[in-house]
């Protein structure tokens, strides 16, 4: 399953983001969207997770949770 991560701290790496949605499953990709141009982090990004439950659980519990001092 593909999930798109919606306002990302532009401070937070793909490491940082892999790590928390890892807490609920295997995570096989993770990318956060920066601008061509300048390299910022233009504040989403996308979990690819295999599991459809596991998935599912980590949208459930990560919803509106900080990571980097910003609800995601």
């Amino acid at each position: 399953m593909n999930i798109y991560v919606g306002n990302l701290s532009f401070d937070v790496s793909e490491e940082e983001l892999q790590r928390a949605f890892e807490a609920f499953g295997k995570v096989s990709s993770v990318t956060v969207v920066k601008d061509k141009y300048s390299g910022q982090s233009r504040g989403f990004g996308f979990v690819e997770m295999p599991d459809r439950s596991e998935a599912q659980a980590a949208i459930e519990n990560l919803n509106g949770k900080e990571l980097l001092s910003r609800p995601m």
